[in-house]
């Protein structure tokens, strides 16, 4: 299955439950006016598009409708995508330029954050890269037994050690395995204690600074795992996430069990932190590279 299927799959309840009425409440109008941005307004911050971007989207809708000279309702549907597409393109790739690079992933508890790295590693060993992960959520045993699971089957090596051990401590050991072995990319889980933030930054800062001593001309990603099943509080979590530790991807994962896939053009618009993975299933292949074009595509997409 291709990339726009994955996607037109993962988003089937979103585009049922928004993408449908839009396209509805369109045909039921005669005329471009100000009610029919009005109420294109409430449907998209009903599908989880957030208040903020749902009116400069609207905005825009309005500028792009005045300047071309459309007169017809049923067109805004396909300017819709296009600036929806266009809102979402932008540092989409993950930056892995240098040997080994380093992927540091955090989120809270549940989110999906040690299925992504498993999911992740799987991906980038088919791309034939040799990758390693580092057990550096060591708050919970749990975390380290379950990366241990996905470290095996997606056949990618791993360095742990006990619960309650230093996370950096984890990650020095992961990045001298990593440079004694030739690997191509250090994947490092990191826990996700957001409700003590200054102990996270702190952690985080510890880890950044082995990174930066060992490592330091390595390209660095910090991606950020979402629940796009949480809407608008998945945009909470990632402006505390920001704000404590700096992030420079997202990944939303279980967006084909939410109808709220709108949630991924308020993040990206309001926070300017590009969506570099999303989740669109519970198979090792179902995460997908996030690309732009193809999501609002296949959201947009009329055919069955």
């Amino acid at each position: 299955m291709g990339i726009f299927q994955k996607f037109r799959e993962g988003l089937r309840k979103t585009k049922e439950n928004v993408i449908t009425q839009i396209d509805s409440m369109l045909k039921s109008f005669t005329k471009i006016d100000e009610e029919l941005f009005e109420e294109l307004e409430e449907l998209l911050v009903m599908g989880d598009v957030g208040a903020v971007t749902s009116e400069k989207i609207c905005s825009e809708l309005k500028n792009r409708v005045k300047t071309e000279g459309i007169t017809e309702p049923e067109k805004i549907y396909d300017l819709l995508r296009e600036i929806i597409k266009d809102m979402l393109s932008g540092d989409q790739e993950l930056k892995m330029n240098t040997k080994p690079s380093i992927i540091l992933v955090i989120g809270v508890n549940g989110v999906g954050k040690t299925t992504t790295i498993g999911k992740l590693s799987a991906k980038l060993r088919n791309e034939g890269k040799k990758v390693i992960l580092g057990a550096a959520d060591t708050f919970r045993a749990a975390a380290i037994e379950q990366l241990e699971i996905w470290a095996e089957r997606a056949n990618v090596s791993i360095v742990k050690q006990q619960e309650g051990s230093d996370p950096a401590a984890v990650v020095f050991d992961t990045i001298s395995a990593a440079k004694a072995r030739d690997y191509d990319v250090i994947i490092c889980d990191t826990a996700g204690r957001l409700h003590n933030k200054k102990h996270l930054m702190d952690e985080l800062s510890k880890i950044r600074r082995v990174i930066d001593r060992e490592l330091p001309d390595a390209d660095v990603e910090f991606l950020l795992v979402l629940d796009a099943t949480t809407g608008q509080n998945a945009i909470s979590q990632a402006r505390e996430f920001k704000n404590a530790t700096g992030i420079t991807g997202l990944v939303l994962t279980k967006l084909d069990g939410t109808a709220r896939g709108g949630v991924v053009i308020s993040i990206k618009e309001e926070l300017g932190v590009p969506v570099k993975f999303i989740g669109v299933g519970e198979q090792i292949d179902d995460l997908q590279p996030f690309d732009s074009e193809s999501f609002a595509n296949a959201l947009f997409d009329k055919e069955n």
